[in-house]
């Protein structure tokens, strides 16, 4: 059993993680958040110790590894700012970090991490769930054994809807989540690479801190993408079903069916961490410059 650590439990994404601990068989000895409303815990780690303060969770967790209880890996699930100053603290520390999406919000913050990789023998593992999820490792296999100069026409198309307090929080800061590309898109554009390839062009029509489109010439594709988090966007036939959320891929005009099957991507994420076949800082490098291209872009007209 490994001993984990949690930074950022009160979040959005927090349970997920809670319950991929708990699904592994791994403890939670300790959480951090700056918000005390986290009684999500008792239902997975009731015993886990947890501060509000940062100061004294670094403390604790220097205490138990002089006790010989050291922390193996730390969660981090805090706001994509601070991430890479929490995956320093977790590799300094002497754990391996599990890092949320993006990893960091710039590309030059990777180089700084391997480095840090490098002096202190521990690994930094993200969360690429989209990559496990068997709809997408299908189509994935069906590119790979088709035709070897084929370059597929795909739409991609992701509503979720969110409330005012989404522009209040963090989250509707430029400067703290990277903005919608990254905070919202950034999953879906690491599987159109890991499928299709490289990215040969980028053309960014729109963003703007609700919706954002743009065109994406892959190795193998031709992508045109649409995120929004504009309830107005989504279809009146989803509205219809009550849903707040809308994803669809098509290629060559054939619809790719995930929307199910998220339940314990998380849970999968984790087992191949602790198995040791996971994604780390150069499988993350290509999603993350294509976002921060994408936020500092040119506009460019729509043909």
């Amino acid at each position: 059993m490994k001993n984990f650590a949690l930074i950022g439990a009160a979040g959005f994404i927090a349970p997920r993680h809670l319950k991929a601990l708990k699904d592994t068989g791994s403890n939670l000895v300790a959480a951090l958040d700056k918000h005390d409303n986290v009684g999500v815990l008792d239902s997975y780690f009731p015993n886990a110790d947890f501060f509000t303060e940062f100061e004294r969770f670094d403390r604790h967790l220097d205490k138990l590894k002089r006790k010989g209880e050291k922390v193996d890996y730390i969660t981090i699930c805090s706001p994509n700012y601070l991430h890479d100053s929490h995956i320093r603290f977790a590799l300094r520390y002497g754990a391996n970090a599990i890092c949320e999406k993006p990893l960091v919000l710039n590309p030059w913050n990777l180089d700084a991490l391997a480095e840090i990789e490098k002096e202190t023998g521990k690994k930094v593992f993200t969360i690429l769930q989209l990559r496990l999820h068997p709809s997408i490792i299908a189509l994935r296999e069906r590119v790979l054994n088709g035709p070897k100069d084929k370059v597929y026409d795909v739409d991609l198309k992701y509503m979720t809807s969110r409330g005012h307090w989404y522009q209040s929080s963090w989250k509707g800061d430029l400067s703290k989540s990277g903005g919608i590309a990254t905070n919202i898109g950034i999953h879906f554009f690491d599987m159109l690479m890991w499928i299709f390839g490289e990215v040969k062009k980028n053309d960014v029509y729109s963003l703007t801190a609700s919706q954002g489109s743009g065109y994406i010439e892959l190795e193998k594709a031709r992508v045109n993408w649409f995120l929004s988090i504009d309830y107005d966007d989504i279809p009146e036939a989803v509205k219809a079903q009550g849903k707040r959320t809308f994803r669809t891929l098509s290629m060559e005009g054939e619809e790719i069916e995930f929307s199910d099957g998220f339940t314990d991507l998380h849970t999968k994420s984790y087992a191949e961490i602790l198995k040791g076949n996971t994604f780390g800082l150069q499988e993350a490098k290509p999603s993350i410059e294509l976002v921060y291209d994408i936020r500092n872009k040119e506009r460019s007209p729509k043909p």
